[in-house]
């Protein structure tokens, strides 16, 4: 396999350390990314046995204790004995969660959302195993098909074939991996999932709440379980360990072991394909387009906004012309954007204005044509009065800019700070109220281009503030300081004070 070439969509695992990341690459260009730690302790799809520490009807939710630091958030339409209580929809919806469920009361929970900030993970009581041909529901009691099959008439024969293989209350949902697959194979699937369902029966009826009862898969496992087989055309992965996992669980699929590749080479995996350099790009605010123009996109805890610009781009012909295929250009990329970064929640779309209806409804075309890759869960609603596309995309775990870095120390997240001439009149309103002071002295440590605004390149201003606070001021500029810090060392007397100063320097 030479560096650089890549398949129609390809699985890279970079499994040699203790992060354990995946990338999807189609058509040589990144769409996914996905990063896993150890410590993170990932709990989406986990099963737990919790207790229900308080029921509020007025948000038709209750709080559940799974043995986590922030307890779990457990909606009324997604318990167990909601959704099987028998009755009329319109009428089952009038009913509250009290008639449901109790503080005190033990439950199945699983987890279909992580917490985030401040808010606890979202729960179900409907529990659900995916594989990688149907999602098993022990007490679903419904076939779903998805709606990708290729036919109306492949679905209802799926659909009957799923309703046949059903035992009391479970339920099913059938993927679109299922095509042209054996009905022996899904069958197979389908008893394997039911044994996993048994096993945690045993489990739950040894274990008092709250407690784990089953741990989702790995990444590897997640990775090939939720793509269709078909879909994949090679698979690269560089640990041993993950390599022979990899042999076990495509062990009836021939085709794709074929194209399961060991990496052998030192450079690491993502570095040799180039993925590395796509996961750096990826935490920038700033995405260029091949023509010229460039999103800018700004994430906040609320939603996520992004502004489409021309930037160098200028068109070949008219200004309709330019903006009609920057904005379809944007489109596309902005799709991709979503995936690879997992942004979701709600966000907000500023194309460039167009002016004729039918280009606008060409460009949601466009975008909403780029959406039917991604695997999550996207609902477009459409462009407002201000030329505004809205759209939400469900919300399941981190994104990667919150996975991989952290609020700024300096800027506390605001992404700016106050420029030198700012810092300067605030350290100097500060000196101000300390105006006629008994001290003789006062000790200071500021960032060395303050110093310059505040006192002079001379330190002419110094004297004239020292002498109309009434107080000498000894100044230490730090070059290491970073933006917006620093400090009064010391007030007293003026032995001390220049003793201060010298241990200051002598400290740096």
């Amino acid at each position: 396999m030479e560096k650089g070439h890549y398949a129609v969509k390809t699985i890279y695992f970079n499994m040699a350390t203790r992060e354990r990341r995946a990338a999807v690459v189609e058509n040589g260009r990144v769409a996914e990314l996905m990063v896993e730690r150890k410590s993170e302790n990932r709990i989406v799809s986990n099963v737990y046995r919790g207790r229900v520490v308080n029921v509020l009807p007025g948000m038709q939710a209750a709080f559940v204790d799974i043995g986590r630091e922030k307890n779990g958030f457990l909606y009324r339409d997604d318990l167990l004995s909601y959704h099987l209580f028998d009755e009329e929809e319109e009428v089952k919806k009038q009913r509250s969660i009290s008639e449901f469920v109790r503080q005190g009361d033990e439950l199945l929970v699983q987890v279909t959302k992580e917490g985030f900030g401040t808010k606890g993970p979202r729960l179900s009581g409907v529990i659900s195993f995916p594989g990688q041909f149907l999602v098993y529901m022990p007490e679903g009691n419904y076939v779903g098909v998805s709606r990708r099959f290729s036919s109306e008439n492949e679905r209802e024969r799926w659909r009957k074939f799923g309703e046949q293989l059903l035992e009391e209350k479970e339920g099913l949902i059938i993927r679109t991996s299922c095509e042209g697959q054996a009905s022996e194979l899904v069958e197979q699937e389908l008893q394997f999932l039911r044994k996993c369902w048994k096993e945690i029966g045993k489990e739950e009826r040894t274990k008092k709440a709250p407690v784990l009862i089953h741990q989702d898969s790995d990444l590897i496992e997640r990775m090939i379980r939720d793509f269709s087989y078909e879909q994949i055309d090679q698979i690269v992965v560089d640990e041993l360990q993950a390599y022979k996992l990899l042999q076990e669980l495509l062990e009836p699929f021939p085709k794709l072991r074929e194209v399961l590749t060991f990496y052998r080479e030192k450079e690491n995996l993502f570095s040799a394909f180039g993925i590395e350099k796509e996961l750096e790009r990826a935490l920038r605010r700033q995405v260029w387009l091949k023509n010229g123009a460039y999103l800018m996109i700004d994430q906040t805890e609320a939603l996520t906004v992004i502004d489409v610009n021309t930037g160098k781009f200028t068109g070949k012909t008219n200004l309709h012309d330019t903006v009609r295929k920057t904005n379809s250009e944007a489109a596309k990329e902005i799709a991709r954007q979503l995936r690879l970064r997992d942004i979701s929640g709600i966000i907000i779309i500023d194309f460039i204005d167009m002016k004729r209806e039918e280009d606008r409804a060409h460009v949601v075309s466009v975008f909403e044509q780029a959406l039917k890759k991604d695997r999550t869960k996207t609902n477009v609603l459409g462009i407002t009065g201000l030329g505004l596309l809205e759209m939400t995309r469900k919300k399941v775990r981190q994104n990667l800019q919150a996975s991989l870095s952290k609020t700024c120390p300096t800027c506390q997240g605001k992404g700016v700070v106050l420029s030198d001439e700012a810092q300067a009149f605030k350290i100097e309103r500060q000196l101000w109220e300390h105006k006629g002071m008994d001290n003789e002295a006062l000790v200071l440590e500021l960032p060395s281009s303050v110093a310059t605004v505040l006192f002079g390149a001379k330190s002419e201003h110094l004297k004239r503030l020292e002498e109309a606070l009434g107080f000498r001021i000894l100044v230490y500029p730090n070059k290491r300081l970073l933006e917006e810090q620093y400090a009064i060392r010391y007030i007293g007397e003026m032995t001390e004070a220049t003793a201060q100063l010298e241990r200051l320097k002598a400290n740096s």
